[in-house]
Order: C-alpha cells, then structure tokens, then sequence
C-alpha cells in the first residue's frame, strides 16, 4: 500500500515546498502576535534587543520576498537556472532562520522551526541532487 508517490518533476515539488515554507514563516508570526509579551514589545517599538525601525521592516520584507519569489521561479525557471536559484534561495532562508534559533524562542517558534529548516534543507537537497532531464 503506497502512501507517498512522487514522479520525481522537481518543478512541480519546488514550488510547493516553497508555499508550504512561507505559510509556515507567516503563521509563525501570527502565533506570535497572539503572545503578550512579544505583542507588547512590538507595540513599544523593540524587541528582541532590536529596535523596530521602518528599515528593520524593510529589510525584513526582502529577507521574507526570498521564498515567495520562488514559489513562481522554481516553477517557470530552466533547469539550470531553477538548479541554481534554488540552491542560493534555500541557503539564504535557511541560514537566516537557523540563526534566529540559535537565539532561542518559545515552544511554538521551536516547533515551527523544525518544519522550516527542514524543508529549506529538502528545497537544497533537492536542487543539488537535480539532473538535467527533458521532464523534470
């Protein structure tokens, strides 16, 4: 009884890990919004030792268009190209995300966490083991 299939299309699989790793960066934050302590830290203005600033939140939308801009490149791109792109993509989440766990965090950011490094690490396992074929 078969309970996984895949037929091995990377451009299909891709994009999907991306819209599954961006909801969970998004319903990270919303879980976190619904915890006193870090709301109150955000409405004061700082958090986290960081000061919340219009160029903290700007780079911040830079870091989290990453992996939305990937949902449509991994689809659309060649293969080289997606190969690549992919590759860099998953470093750049995954070692961001990697760090701000170093920096601990609550059970919930924990959780999430687990299944956001995880699938960055799959989105570069993926890209680097992809070969060069006429269907995927």
């Amino acid at each position: 009884m078969k309970i996984f299939e895949w037929d091995g299309n990377r451009k299909q699989l891709l994009p999907l890990l991306w819209i599954f790793l961006t909801v969970n960066y998004i319903y990270c934050d919303v879980f976190t919004l619904h915890d006193a302590s870090y709301l109150e830290a955000f409405l004061s203005g700082e958090a986290g030792g960081m000061k919340i600033t219009e160029a903290f939140l700007l780079t911040f939308a830079f870091v989290m268009q990453v992996p939305m801009i990937m949902i449509p490149l991994s689809r659309f791109l060649t293969c080289t190209l997606n190969k690549y792109f992919n590759i860099v993509a998953g470093l750049i989440t995954t070692s961001i995300h990697a760090y701000t766990v170093s920096m601990g965090g609550t059970l919930y950011f924990m959780f999430f966490s687990f299944f956001e490094i995880s699938t960055g690490l799959l989105i570069i396992y993926l890209a680097i083991t992809w070969q060069q074929d006429t269907t995927t």
